[in-house]
């Protein structure tokens, strides 16, 4: 009988063990999630340059390859387009009309709003309050995945580039590249599974 308890005790012992080294605390996590980030950049032979760079380049990104680290929210940021129009004023509301692809960048996964189809855009609603934005979603894929609450990181290019209308054959809507960490990322899947994404965005005004 005692041997049998024993091996009870024994085996419950060994999976609490296995249970105990399966499971990975927020700072392993975290510095699997910084990893990642570090091998998606060499991978993709991107080139980080600082924030004072950035503003020496008057607040753009150069080339296919640059992307800015911004120290306060830990995203990288790539401007392809500046974009037309105006950008978003203190005090004002604005409906923006986004198209986007999202990576998963440590298993690739991807979801994306039909990145060419006019017809089917992402749309959020901007709050500017002095330098701090704020917003919602109200319709498209973001909101059906992942709910009304619009990432911190999809909000960080905001400041440095112009939202508006496509008036003229050479206007061109803004656009950018983001390297988001989970903290700056959607609540009920990045922020909750400590996973980083890629995104490449476009915004335009709507009416």
């Amino acid at each position: 009988m005692r041997k049998c308890i024993y091996t009870v005790i024994v085996l419950v012992a060994i999976l609490m063990t296995g249970a105990c080294n399966d499971y990975e605390t927020y700072g392993e996590l975290k510095d699997k999630e910084r990893n990642a980030i570090s091998q998606f950049i060499s991978d993709s032979s991107y080139v980080i340059i600082s924030e004072e760079q950035f503003h020496n380049q008057n607040d753009l990104t150069i080339g296919d390859k640059q992307f800015v680290y911004l120290n306060k929210s830990g995203v990288y940021m790539q401007i392809v387009r500046p974009g037309c129009g105006e950008k978003i004023k203190d005090g004002e509301t604005v409906s923006v009309i986004c198209r986007f692809t999202e990576q998963s960048i440590e298993d690739t996964t991807t979801l994306f709003n039909a990145y060419y189809n006019i017809f089917d855009p992402d749309i959020m609603n901007v709050t500017r309050s002095g330098s701090t934005y704020s917003a919602t979603f109200v319709s498209g894929l973001m909101l059906s995945a992942y709910g009304a609450s619009v990432p911190e990181g999809w909000l960080v290019p905001l400041q440095y580039i112009y939202i508006g209308r496509q008036t003229k054959p050479e206007d061109e809507l803004a656009r950018v590249r983001l390297i988001v960490p989970h903290s700056q990322g959607t609540t009920n899947n990045a922020k909750s599974n400590v996973k980083p994404y890629f995104y490449d965005i476009t915004f335009q005004r709507g009416r």
